[in-house]
This record gives structure tokens, C-alpha cells and sequence, in this order.
């Protein structure tokens, strides 16, 4: 059972980009601040590790950077993510993390919900990259399917990853599990310009994206004037109520977006609509679902 009341922090900062071992470091010692900000759960965004290969939307191909994003991008069991979850557990916090996961030479876009006691809890990868995103990210077999689970001081659990917020059938999966608290991570993205070629759907608007600055890009994107990631911003974390409310400020540049959830507001709000229990219809419509991850090769 949830406790009544939860404080939790949403990250609004950019990483070392393209950098994994000074990411990690950066990622240690924010854990560490909102830890030590009363928060029990800390979110940082889609692929936080290392960094958002914003490029891919103005130029599909750069073998330059696509090797270097490979190179710095961390393996589910490797120190780097040890690192990472001793953090978590040195300060008592739960983590959810967004980055990228490597697999020998190939990369998806992955969660991972890291205990308070260091134990990676929940593994997964993004169902289908979005769009332009497929030049550099493989999809996902059965792992993109989030499984919620209850974490210490803070409650079930969930997580997805950018547009995956559009599959309703993906995010039915997760309202089947009774989540209380649901992780919407997100990359970097632009105010909506009226007239603009580009999708409101895909704007900082649309997505409440993560921090992003000038360094980012000038030094990496290198796509200024672009439909899609094409200017710089200063983020627009956020903490949203069941009923839709945003309950933060916006903050300013790097910084850590605190917020005390009531968690009696979730049961207020599936008293009046629960999507999974008594407002759903199984003898008319029911999700089937294959969890299991599908391999290259049988034996």
C-alpha cells in the first residue's frame, strides 16, 4: 500500500553529453541532492545516458557521433550501472532511470527502476523507437511491457518512454497493475510555433521534455532551424496529479523539481473512473499480452 503522502523529484538538468563515465558521476550526485531533499523517488528522463542523439532529426547519418553514442552507452550489468545503484542505496532512494542500453554493438532505448536498497527492480526497453529514432535504437521484445511494482516509501510503480504514452494498449497494461505513480520520461524538445511544419504532439508543449541548452546545441545536435529539436530551452519538468493538474512550477536550468504527492488523489480519481476495474467491460474487451523476450536464435 502507498503511504498517505510521497515526496519525489523530477530531474531538469542536461547530462555530460556523450560523456558515460562523467554522466554517471553527475547522475550519483544528483541522487545524492534529492535524497537529500526528503524525495524517496527521483525520475530522470529518456535516455538521461548519455544524452538525447538530437542529431538524427536534422542529419540521418553521422558515423562520428553514432559510434561515440554507441561507446558511451551502459550495459544493464556493467559497473557504470553498479555505480549507479550504490548510489541509490547509500542514500535510501528509489531511482528511476532513463538511458541508453548497450548490447554488444546495438542500443535501445531502456528503464530501469533501481530500489532504495540498489536493486534494479524493474529492466526495460522501449517498444518501438519514434520515428527517426529507429537509425540509431533497436525495438524491444517483451521487456517494453512495464511491470509495476511496489517500491519502499513511495508505491506501485510504472514507467514508459516518450511516445509509448500514445499506445493505449501499452499504457492498459500498466493500469491493470494498479499503478499509483507513473514515470513519463521524455527527451528534449521545442516550444510550438504557430504555422511551424512540426507536430504540436512533438512540442515541449505537447511532451514536458527535460532541459536543454546551448552546449547541447552547438557542440552536439549541430540542427539549429530544424522542425524538431532545433533550439535551445530550459526544460520543462513537471509533476502531474490523476486529474490531470500540474503541480509544479517551472523551474529554471538545472535543477531538481520536488513535489509531496497526496496519494489518497489516486484513489479519489479511479472512485470516479478506473479504466481497469469497475469502469472496464472484460466480457467485451480484454488486452492479451506476451511478456516473454524473443530471442535471434533457438536452440
Amino acid at each position: 500500500m502507498a503511504p498517505s503522502t510521497v515526496r519525489v523529484a523530477v530531474t531538469q538538468h542536461e547530462p555530460v553529453w556523450l560523456d558515460l563515465d562523467a554522466t554517471v558521476q553527475k547522475t550519483c550526485d544528483i541522487i545524492g541532492e534529492a535524497a537529500k531533499g526528503g524525495a524517496k523517488l527521483v525520475a530522470f528522463p529518456e535516455v538521461w545516458i548519455p544524452g538525447y542523439p538530437a542529431w538524427i532529426w536534422n542529419r540521418v547519418v553521422d558515423f562520428e557521433l553514432g559510434v561515440k553514442y554507441v561507446e558511451n552507452s551502459t550495459a544493464i550489468d556493467s559497473p557504470q550501472m553498479r555505480k549507479i545503484c550504490d548510489a541509490a542505496a547509500e542514500h535510501g532512494i528509489s531511482v528511476a532511470l532513463g538511458f541508453s542500453e548497450r548490447a554488444g554493438k546495438s542500443v535501445y532505448i531502456a528503464q530501469a527502476l533501481i530500489g532504495d536498497d540498489g536493486k534494479i527492480k524493474v529492466r526495460r526497453r522501449k517498444m518501438k523507437p519514434t520515428h527517426m529514432e529507429r537509425t540509431i535504437f533497436g525495438d524491444a521484445s517483451g521487456e517494453c511491457l512495464s511491470e509495476v511494482v511496489d517500491l519502499p516509501g513511495v508505491g506501485r510503480t510504472g514507467q514508459l518512454s516518450c511516445w509509448e504514452s500514445i499506445q493505449p494498449l501499452l499504457k492498459y497494461y500498466t493500469f491493470n497493475q494498479q499503478e499509483d505513480i507513473h514515470v513519463a520520461a521524455w527527451p528534449p524538445l521545442d516550444n510550438f510555433v504557430d504555422g511551424s511544419p512540426g507536430f504540436w504532439s512533438m512540442s515541449l508543449e505537447g511532451c514536458r521534455g527535460l532541459s536543454q541548452t546551448d552546449k547541447a546545441i552547438d557542440e552536439v545536435f549541430k540542427n539549429r532551424g530544424t522542425p524538431v529539436m532545433g533550439s535551445s530551452n530550459i526544460g520543462s519538468s513537471a509533476v502531474i496529479a490523476p486529474d490531470g493538474r500540474i503541480l509544479t512550477s517551472p523551474g529554471q536550468n538545472e535543477q531538481l523539481v520536488f513535489a509531496d504527492l497526496d496519494m489518497s488523489l489516486v484513489t479519489k480519481a479511479k472512485t470516479f473512473a478506473d479504466a481497469s476495474g469497475h469502469y472496464s467491460r472484460p466480457d467485451l474487451l480484454w488486452l492479451g499480452a506476451d511478456p516473454k523476450g524473443k530471442s535471434t536464435v533457438n536452440v
